[in-house]
């Protein structure tokens, strides 16, 4: 059974990363060889099919995701994120906090890759909860859920933008509708559920955090930081592109020169693009920084992002041979006379992966190419079932996920508080966001 071997595959890739320690990128490609055996593709063709997995999938994403990391670096290293994050929680006071670091934490994500936000905010929240008498996780439960959130519904980040073309969903309406539902699974999952922790784990919330974890950090001077203004108009500034592109082809119907042009300007590589050369002069050359530095952020980016591209191919190559050696033909035909939803067969596919594999960014990739024939016979929208894959893809965070060990090193944690606080609250993330898919999907 072609399930089975997948099964056997997940099992040998597990085996791979967490036992033997393989490199990420490396058990992927050794595994969608073996998984490629297995289902019995033709020798000569396995090679294509891998190396086709991950042209296919960096052909489209390599440029969104490495812009994206350009303009996240700009804005980082010249304090734009800093000031972001301040100037809200000052405005906000004490009793608001939280939904101030919420709000911050949400703007901060969709310009940051998760793990780049992490570095930067957990410093500010630690001051603030130094400052505020408060207890660290209280305010960093929040910070991480939005962080979240944005990391696994928002576009440009890798897997929303990767399976929204593998579904072949709009990412302008991905990215509107990610918010709409974003908001209130954040939420859920920060404030709502801090109240619901801080009274049934109170030992977790003893803890002080543990700041050495983050290695060397920049320190900023709030006076020499770019503006409030122009470091949310530089962060937000793809979202503009996209979301504008995308409500003018909901309103307008008709082609035309404009709306075409609109478009041209809104599709993600190009928004992105004109966004990272605005940022090169609102973080840099306005700011009077020597071009020779701010060059200097741009080849770190993407140096930080190397083996995560790698590491996206890897399962897009995972992907394209289930895909070539038929397994997604044989999920449909299992979910072919079922009454289930494709929005819950998505989530649950990539829920299951996600607990297997750790990787939200792999699981959300390798669902797509299990759950795209299905759509062929369905009439739901496409942005939908990208929404309802990347809910999935986060669920329950745990050992085999690069993301619990950060949580654990970064808010001073133990094993067994870090499953109690952050494992507990990706699932509620989960779920929440399912829930709000679902209830969505009942208005378009």
């Amino acid at each position: 059974m072609p399930i089975l071997i997948v099964a056997i595959g997940v099992l040998i890739l597990l085996f791979l990363i967490m036992k033997v320690k393989l490199n990420t990128f490396v058990s992927l490609v050794v595994v969608s060889f073996l998984v490629a055996i297995g289902l019995g593709m033709e020798l000569d063709k396995i090679v294509l099919s891998i190396e086709e997995g991950i042209g296919g999938q960096l052909g489209h994403l390599a440029l969104v995701f490495g812009l994206g990391a350009m303009l996240g670096k700009l804005v980082s290293d010249a304090g734009g994120g800093y000031r972001i994050a301040i100037t809200l929680i000052n405005r906000f006071g004490r009793k608001k906090i939280q939904f101030a670091v919420v709000v911050s934490s949400f703007i901060i994500g969709i310009a940051l890759f998760f793990e780049v936000g992490l570095v930067l905010l957990i410093p500010i929240i630690y001051a603030i909860a130094k400052e505020l008498k408060v207890p660290f996780l209280y305010l960093g439960i929040p910070m991480a859920a939005a962080l979240n959130v944005t990391h696994g519904f928002l576009p440009p980040h890798p897997a929303p933008t990767a399976i929204s073309l593998a579904y072949g969903a709009n990412i302008g309406q991905v990215l509107l509708l990610g918010i709409i539902i974003g908001i209130p699974t954040t939420i859920v999952a920060g404030p709502l559920f801090n109240k619901f922790a801080m009274k049934v784990f109170p030992n977790a919330y003893k803890r002080s955090g543990n700041l050495t974890a983050l290695g060397p950090r920049k320190e900023f001077n709030l006076e020499e930081t770019p503006g409030f203004g122009i470091s949310v108009l530089t962060s937000l500034f793809p979202v503009i592109f996209m979301a504008i592109a995308t409500i003018i082809s909901l309103l307008f119907r008709e082609e035309s020169k404009i709306k075409a042009i609109v478009e041209f300007i809104g599709m993600p590589g190009t928004a992105m693009l004109i966004s990272l050369l605005l940022a090169i002069y609102t973080m840099g050359h306005a700011r009077k920084i020597p071009m020779a530095d701010i060059g200097d952020s741009l080849s770190k980016s993407i140096s930080q992002i190397a083996m995560m591209l790698l590491i996206i191919g890897g399962g897009g190559a995972f992907k394209q041979v289930l895909v070539d050696g038929g397994v997604g033909d044989y999920v449909a035909s299992l979910f072919q006379d079922t009454n289930l939803s494709p929005l819950l067969i998505a989530w649950m596919i990539a829920a299951l992966l996600r607990l297997c594999l750790g990787s939200a960014t792999v699981a959300a990739l390798t669902t797509a190419g299990l759950v795209a024939p299905l759509m062929a016979a369905s009439a739901v929208n496409p942005a939908l079932i990208v929404l309802a894959t990347g809910a999935g893809s986060v669920i329950f965070c745990h050992v085999n996920d690069a993301g619990f060990w950060m949580v654990k090193e970064y808010f001073g944690l133990s094993m067994k508080e870090t499953f109690q606080t952050w494992s507990l609250l990706t699932t509620v993330l989960s779920v929440t966001g399912l829930a709000c898919v679902l209830l969505l999907e009942m208005f378009l």
